[in-house]
């Protein structure tokens, strides 16, 4: 099989495992294929299920002998809620192994290609652009597998101006519909999505995933909530029966938003009182939270990038000027003096949506620096 073919299907595969959310455990897809011709294919649906590699050699059946397997993700070699890939693999009889990019996790880290090629089966991995790809897709678990901690992406839809909203509150809506589609996919990817208070208080969310077909487990909704302001009127609240909701806090007692089913998670205070976000952060992660979608607002943004706790940035900016020294921007807090003293993204990618232009990229530093 030549690398371009190897590409062609990893890309496959990788669009195969965008499908499912089986945190705490990785998105991987697998694709079998003899002559050219896919037989099956699989992706890993749900901790404690079968593995991609798995899942692809229980579809394909006695057809899996002889076949080559191309994988997202190395194969695992470590028993944990399932038995090794590994030994799936050598069982079914697949003839040569071509994974995306290797597993990040300590526990395998090559012991999977390893034991593939000691047991005489062909095991390469992917390099450039492909590998990349592999590596995007499980940048989130690897964070956490690696550190115990989730990763954070901040996800805004911003003016031309730096804008995320007008100077009366008003946000919508900067991005177009196609862009807010787009934003509901990346929740459903999240294994929690967040606000502050002030985005409950002004805009009164659902933080659900709508409008794209999602059929997995929702997102836990976390609200940074010092003081227990959520009302319990909320939308939030009231829908907590539905899906999970948790305010952190520090102070009050919030009986009321218990009483509705929404969980209290008391914080360490920082300096000021409110709740300090990196011990936040570890709470969730202890709780096998892998990733974590901030939606806003600007105060909350704002910590989150003077505490270097964020990992990555993703803009989606509107064709349009909100202007005013009263209108919210993405990041307020102290200026830098210098631009050479900015918080610059690396890894940057750009691409259009309709009218809107999608800009992401990976944060190598804090505000504060």
């Amino acid at each position: 099989m030549d690398e371009r073919r190897k590409a062609g299907l990893l890309r496959r595969a990788a669009r195969l495992a965008l499908g499912a959310r089986p945190s705490p455990n990785p998105r991987v897809g697998a694709v079998l294929v003899r002559g050219g011709r896919v037989v099956a294919e699989g992706r890993h649906e749900r901790a404690g299920g079968d593995h991609a590699e798995v899942a692809a050699i229980r579809a394909a059946g006695g057809r899996a002998a002889g076949c080559d397997l191309v994988v997202t993700l190395e194969p695992c070699c470590t028993t944990g809620r399932t038995p090794p890939c590994t030994d799936a693999i050598l069982r079914a009889g697949i003839r040569r192994v071509h994974a995306g990019a290797p597993d990040p996790n300590p526990r395998v880290a090559g012991r999977g290609i390893a034991r593939l090629r000691a047991a005489g089966v062909e095991t390469t991995v992917a390099g450039g652009a492909p590998r990349a790809l592999c590596e995007r897709l499980v940048e989130e678990w690897a964070r956490w597998i690696t550190t115990g901690l989730p990763f954070v992406r901040v996800k805004a839809a911003v003016s031309l101006d730096g804008r995320i909203a007008a100077a009366g509150g008003d946000a919508r809506w900067i991005s177009n519909e196609r862009s807010r589609r787009e934003a509901h996919r990346m929740r459903a990817r999240a294994d929690a999505v967040m606000v502050g208070v002030g985005t409950v208080l002004r805009d009164d969310p659902l933080l659900t995933v709508r409008g794209v077909g999602w059929k997995g487990p929702a997102p836990a909704r976390v609200v940074v909530d010092s003081r227990l302001r959520t009302p319990a009127g909320s939308r939030l609240a009231r829908s907590a029966g539905e899906a999970p909701v948790i305010v952190a806090h520090t102070e009050g007692d919030g009986a009321a938003l218990r009483a509705m089913g929404v969980e209290l998670l008391r914080c360490a205070p920082d300096a000021q009182g409110r709740v300090d976000l990196a011990d936040l952060v570890r709470r969730l992660g202890a709780r096998e939270v892998t990733s974590i979608l901030v939606e806003g607002g600007s105060a909350l943004v704002t910590s989150l990038l003077a505490r270097g706790l964020a990992d990555a940035l993703t803009l989606f900016v509107a064709p349009l000027l909100i202007g005013g020294a009263g209108a919210v921007p993405l990041v307020a807090g102290r200026a830098v003096d210098r631009v050479a003293d900015a918080l610059r993204l690396k890894d940057v990618r750009a691409r259009r949506m309709g009218e809107d232009v999608v800009i992401e990229g990976r944060i190598g530093s804090s505000l504060t620096k």
